[in-house]
């Protein structure tokens, strides 16, 4: 029994839980089915890798630049409270719940692949680090409220396999509006904030708000540089890191800035924000022209018309001022929701850079893709309130762990951990009817949007140019 589990804990933690290395080896699956030369595997392989890679070194730059803004806000507006960041709550938890974290991630990605294989939601969900943490947030619900061993990797895989398979495909009619169709879907548990910016993003429309989409705002002759994304980015985030800086004094960064200047510390990190934003773009790019046309091979012969589900980054080329009015305006949805935390009588939630940036600025994307700019910056604004709401909610589920200064920032982990603690607290019988339950319900609801709303031929139509050409015109 040990070597099984330390096999697959290898499993776990040197495969499935690395975006680049899951990744490259669905990549060379999917190669392997076509049948293409030695050259191309090798060539499409390592692509796929050094994609993923590219965009981990990106985004790796921009959470350290994101840091001291955090501590800027924190010290500016004098906040105290916990502060939502999944990797600080994963490294502790997986202290006491590590084997049954491994387990429940290695077979709940086997639901995904079963129920993709045998249900109509065609959807295989390949954010590695996603599914690590979903994973680490059921195996602390579950044993928190006294459900361990056998019955927890059950039940917990069960649930990871069914969000995994069902959370993509109930926001893929938003993300074909976002990418055109280009032949992969969202694999980022954020979904419902996705969902809820895009439903907002409708109404904006329908109540007559402007349509003009973030991408295709005027800008005068003397500001055309601005119309670059990048240049807007990275202006847009001097001007706020040096008006946070200010705000904040010298006093919150000094050590941070090592005994130089704050303010130009503050501005060489907005600058590297810019440089990191850069890099995840490039990386995308080299993902997409590589992974939809080797996941032909898995959609053809393992998982028939399966799409890949693939993390949120990838959407930023289609919407890149977009992903900016996100970030900004779901920043201002967790400070808003933050002072309505008291009244609640919930802990305060401190806004978090990192899932505001990626999970607003992607809010962002969706908002925009179905009611322009407003649309962007009201479901921006309101995912900036739900991941502050639903993280202060998760903590009574959390056992000791509610008691640390930091907790999961995403709305699906948030929504996964309290329904399933709800269902905990009904007894053993109670978890398994909630889980069965929920799963017939979510697999019901996700074949209806896959069928009746979202109907395709399959990413078999996708070509590494056409997938380059997308995202390159779209930048």
């Amino acid at each position: 029994m040990n070597i099984v589990l330390a096999i697959v804990q290898f499993i776990v933690s040197e495969i499935l839980s690395k975006p680049p290395l899951l990744v490259g080896l669905i990549a060379l699956l999917g190669l392997l089915v076509l049948r293409r030369p030695v050259s191309e595997l090798i060539a499409g392989t390592l692509k796929t890798i050094v994609g993923f890679l590219i965009l981990t070194g990106g985004a790796t730059i921009l959470i350290g630049a994101l840091a001291p803004l955090g501590t800027m806000v924190q010290a500016g507006f004098h906040l105290q409270g916990v502060v939502p960041t999944n990797e600080a709550i994963v490294s502790l938890a997986q202290k006491a719940f590590g084997a049954p974290t491994a387990l429940i991630m290695a077979f709940g990605f086997l639901v995904n692949l079963i129920l993709a294989r045998l249900t109509p939601v065609k959807f295989v969900f390949l954010t590695g680090h996603h599914l690590f943490y979903m994973a680490t947030v059921l195996a602390v619900v579950l044993g928190s409220a006294g459900i361990t061993g056998v019955h927890q990797v059950i039940l917990g895989a069960l649930m990871l396999g069914t969000i995994g398979t069902v959370m993509p495909a109930l926001v893929h009619p938003f993300t074909r509006k976002v990418t055109r169709d280009a032949g992969f879907a969202l694999g980022h548990f954020n979904t419902f904030g996705y969902i809820t910016s895009g439903l907002v993003g409708k109404l904006v429309r329908r109540l007559g708000a402007p349509r003009a989409s973030a991408e295709d705002l005027a800008v005068p002759e003397g500001l055309s540089f601005l119309r670059d994304s990048l240049v807007m980015t990275t202006l847009t985030m001097v001007i706020i890191y040096l008006v946070l800086a200010i705000i904040a004094g010298p006093a919150a960064l000094a050590q941070a800035a090592g005994g130089g200047n704050y303010i130009m510390y503050a501005l060489t990190q907005a600058l590297t924000f810019g440089a990191g934003v850069a890099i995840i773009l490039v990386g995308v790019r080299m993902i997409l022209a590589e992974i939809v046309p080797a996941f032909r091979g898995i959609a053809e012969k393992v998982v028939p018309n399966a799409l890949p589900a693939l993390d949120c980054p990838t959407t930023f080329p289609f919407a890149p001022n977009a992903v900016l009015i996100g970030f900004i305006m779901s920043l201002l949805g967790g400070i808003v929701g933050l002072f309505l935390m008291g009244p609640l009588g919930l802990a305060l939630i401190i806004p978090g850079m990192v899932p505001h940036f990626f999970d607003g600025g992607t809010s962002g994307v969706y908002g925009n893709s179905t009611g322009g700019w407003l649309g962007a910056a009201v479901g921006a604004f309101i995912n900036g309130l739900l991941i502050t709401l639903l993280p202060a909610l998760l903590l009574a589920f959390m056992g000791s762990f509610g008691l640390a200064n930091t907790t999961f920032g995403d709305t699906d982990f948030c929504l996964a951990g309290i329904i399933t603690g709800l269902g905990a607290k009904a007894g053993f019988f109670g978890s398994y009817a909630v889980v069965v339950v929920l799963t017939i319900v979510l697999l019901a609801l996700a074949s209806f949007v896959t069928l009746r709303i979202t109907p395709r031929s399959g990413p078999q139509e996708e070509t590494p140019e056409t997938a380059q050409a997308t995202a390159e015109t779209t930048a």
